[in-house]
């Protein structure tokens, strides 16, 4: 299966998920804007608890 195919089933706009590798691994927050780059794999915004804001690819993250 190709992750650029298929971002997490659950992953919607406004529910918390968990970065568990790249850059931001260990951080969590609120999914916002999803959107796929013209490379075709799926990015997202994720805005922590104290409202910083980071983009980072939907195949590094899990919803608990």
């Amino acid at each position: 299966m190709n992750p650029k195919d298929n971002p997490p089933a659950k992953l919607k706009d406004g529910v918390r998920c968990q970065v568990v590798s790249g850059t931001h691994a260990g951080k969590s927050g609120i999914v916002r804007d999803i959107k796929t780059s013209k490379s075709g794999f799926v990015t997202i915004t994720v805005v922590q608890d104290d409202g910083e804001r980071f983009k980072t690819l939907a195949k590094n993250t899990v919803i608990p």
